[in-house]
């Protein structure tokens, strides 16, 4: 069965969120459950510098005067790269310039993707050609587009499509000018199309055109399709529940597991969490915090806006200062977060370290160091930092909603009787339910045999691979003639 994965990012190459995580685990995942699997690229500079063995393949003139290159990924899977310059050749955030503004030509930077991989499926190379196309994201949204078209051409189905949403708050959305460069057939552009509020939408694209549409996680699946969380494509999704399924991400137990973890200061397991302590006082440390343990450190590896909820922990962070408890904060994003949070470490410097951007090693870092990671988010797909946190014993605090309510069961005395709890959840996106999880977190840190329990359950869960790519392996196969 081959399969085509289309992505804009992948870790170790390009990463600017869990979208990098989720393309570099899979197609490792789904080879071992008999998929050959190949990889579409933009060919961003540093996606390029990463993959080896590259070929430039003979084949018909391509758009904007695009090279097709064939090559292999660090992990040994095999890639294409779109090698355009003219669209891709851009160092740092793959979608936006430095200034924070999305680049005016992402139409066709990302309509080239999911052309090319429509063109891969026609059999662009002789030598491999997918039975699925799977696209993940608005990025790849008009992949399963293309395919339609092509279906309507050649009268035959060249390949079936999945698309994957990963974030339906981002969807790609482009002025009417850009229909004439898109080279798909007028009619598409229609309410049951490409059509959105008078706009242009690839990720509606990939809703209505793709046969199977994915989602992050079984709750955010049924979130979408009401209007909180539709972002304005609840109905498109309702229409089609019946093709609708959520596959919670996993975890690369390659990358991210203490026993193995190179960027951390002393790897541990369940059965050694002295050498965790160790890991929180080297966290400690290296921000200059006070070097106490009578109340838990708490950790933010995040995207810093109110998406992520970060507005509730600074208006909790007095009450969390008040117990003696500290944290650390890794991320960027939305200035008046930022400000607010460099203010409060600069009162605070020995409570509160706040270190502004993103740097992998010190996600690692603190994610063993920390006794609590934060991901209150006011909604979230899947989250994949709390899955970290469990395997690292680092217990998640975080809002009941999407991929979160999947995966934490909150520290409630009922669960901890009962064996099951893994963390602290709170319901409602407001400081008193946001405060009362805070507020059992500094109460379970001081019955230490209790903690110790919850940390060892939280990382005695599995949410490898495995799981997911059997899911997906399964629907490829229903896909299939």
């Amino acid at each position: 069965m081959k399969v085509l994965q289309v992505c804009a990012e992948i870790y170790p190459l390009l990463k600017t969120g869990g979208l990098a995580d989720v393309a570099g685990a899979l197609p490792l995942a789904l080879k071992r459950h008999g998929c050959d699997v190949r990889v579409l690229l933009p060919g961003f500079p540093a996606i390029r510098r990463g993959v080896a063995a590259q070929q430039h393949l003979a084949v018909p003139a391509l758009p904007y005067g695009a090279r097709l290159v064939r090559g292999s990924l660090p992990d040994g899977t095999a890639c294409y790269l779109i090698e355009a310059p003219e669209l891709y050749d851009r160092e740092g955030n793959p979608y936006a310039g430095p200034d924070g503004r999305a680049y005016a030509d992402n139409h066709r930077r990302f309509a080239l993707l999911g052309r090319l991989a429509a063109m891969l499926a026609e059999g662009l190379d002789a030598e491999w050609v997918p039975q699925i196309v799977h696209g993940h994201d608005w990025h790849a949204g008009l992949a399963p587009a293309y395919l339609k078209a092509a279906w309507r051409t050649q009268g035959r189905r060249v390949a079936a499509s999945v698309h994957t949403v990963h974030n339906l708050a981002f969807q790609g959305t482009f002025g009417l000018e850009i229909l004439a460069e898109l080279g798909l057939p007028a009619d598409f552009y229609q309410a049951h199309g490409l059509e959105f509020h008078g706009q242009v939408s690839f990720m509606k694209a990939g809703l209505h055109y793709a046969d199977r549409i994915t989602t992050v996680s079984p709750t955010y699946a049924r979130e979408i399709q009401e209007e909180e969380q539709g972002c304005g494509l609840d109905g498109v999704l309702r229409a089609r529940r019946a093709d609708l399924s959520g596959i919670l991400n996993g975890v690369d137990d390659q990358v991210w597991s203490p026993l193995k973890d190179t960027l951390i200061p002393s790897r541990y397991g369940a059965g050694d969490l002295a050498s965790k302590r160790a890991c929180r006082a080297a966290l400690q440390r290296e921000f200059n915090l006070a070097p106490q343990a009578q109340a838990p450190l708490f950790g933010v590896v995040s995207r810093l806006t109110e998406q992520k909820g970060v507005n509730l922990i600074l208006s909790g962070l007095p009450e969390l200062l008040a117990r003696g408890a500290q944290i650390v904060v890794l991320g960027s994003g939305e200035p008046a977060l930022e400000g607010g949070l460099r203010e409060a470490a600069t009162v605070h410097p020995r409570s509160v370290a706040v270190h502004i951007g993103y740097d992998e090693q010190l996600a690692h870092r603190i994610v063993a160091g920390a006794d609590v990671l934060m991901v209150p988010s006011r909604f979230e797909p899947c989250g994949l930092t709390q899955l970290y946190a469990l395997k690292y014993g680092t217990l998640p605090l975080v809002r009941r909603v999407g991929g979160l309510a999947d995966t934490v069961v909150d520290c409630a005395l009922e669960n901890l009787a009962d064996g099951l709890a893994t963390g602290f959840v709170f319901e409602r996106f407001e400081p008193a339910d946001y405060g009362a999880a805070l507020r059992r977190a500094c109460a379970l840190y001081r019955r230490e045999g209790e903690w110790r329990e919850v940390q060892q359950r939280a990382m005695a869960q599995d949410f490898g691979w495995a799981a997911a790519a059997a899911q997906y392996a399964a629907l490829y196969r229903r896909l299939l003639p």
